[in-house]
């Protein structure tokens, strides 16, 4: 009897079947080609997108001997190299694109640049905004004067009174320190570091709180003018790549970058050519 049963509604189990198979099949189709699409074209500043494109868009900006512009348009210094090999590495080639200091965020954020390499400093409130990688270079804060405005001080503490001046580059660590350290001091910041540097060169401000390797060759250049009274940094830093959020797998690239040229000494070699050689500012056709 049940067998009967059975035969009798055969077509309509085989209806419904069917009918159900061609309903998971249009269900799942924007799935599948969700999916399809998200692995065809991935999202820009990706270490997927860059190995794709065959570019890695780098964002720098001008601090001496981090990045230089050259009369010619040349930009040479640490950063170029360490970007240069980055690039290298990952089979692709580096493009370069100069901002302000304060801008150089919001262009990653904005998707106009795959990665930082600025010597950007590590901070928890940084890291809210970007994803860094291990530390791959140290320096510290320093700080130059004017001479000429400075010749009747005591030390660097009588720089924190009203009538003083301090320069910084604006949304920079050195802000953040001069505005601690010299608090009661009235704050100048400028948008590049060669503006401050001629704010202090020629008297404009007292002094200038900027990474140590920009005060020593501003007085090494300038020994008349300008004087690096500090025998040791107002604070020790380090810095590392800065990417978009959400993509572990160009992070773990850049770690593992860092560590096998932390290895192989390469990342020391180029620290010390350009922090701490002289060869390549013979080659400068122009001083900070």
């Amino acid at each position: 009897m049940m067998a009967e049963i059975m035969n009798k509604h055969k077509p309509f189990f085989g209806l419904t079947l069917i009918a159900v198979a061609f309903f998971l099949h249009w269900a799942l189709l924007p799935i599948v080609t969700a999916a399809e699409g998200t692995a065809s074209q991935s999202l820009p500043g990706t270490l997927a997108h860059v190995l794709e494109k065959g570019t890695l868009h780098v964002g720098v900006s001008l601090f001496t001997p981090w990045t230089i512009k050259q009369p010619d348009g040349q930009l040479v210094g640490y950063e170029i190299d360490v970007a240069k090999q980055l690039a290298k590495d990952l089979g692709v080639q580096p493009a370069f694109h100069v901002f302000d200091w304060e801008k150089i965020i919001p262009a990653l954020l904005n998707r106009k640049i795959d990665i930082i390499i600025a010597g950007i400093v590590i901070t928890p409130q940084r890291a809210l905004k970007v994803n860094f990688s291990q530390p791959y270079d140290s320096s510290g804060i320093g700080l130059v004067t004017n001479m000429a405005l400075t010749k009747n001080f005591n030390g660097p503490q009588d720089l924190n009174r009203p009538d003083t001046i301090i320069a910084t580059v604006t949304g920079t660590i050195s802000e953040d320190l001069a505005r601690r350290v010299f608090s009661k001091a009235t704050l100048k910041t400028f948008a590049t570091s060669q503006e401050a540097i001629e704010a202090v060169k020629t008297g404009k401000v007292h002094g200038y709180v900027e990474h140590e390797a920009i005060t020593t060759v501003v007085a090494l250049d300038h020994p008349e003018i300008v004087d690096e009274p500090l025998s040791k940094p107002l604070l020790e830093t380090k810095s590392g790549f800065a990417v978009h959020k959400g993509d572990p797998d160009f992070i773990n690239f850049l770690n593992a970058w860092i560590i096998s040229h932390d290895a192989d000494t390469w990342l020391d070699s180029a620290h010390e050519y350009w922090f701490e050689g002289v060869e390549w500012r013979k080659d400068m056709a122009t001083n900070p």
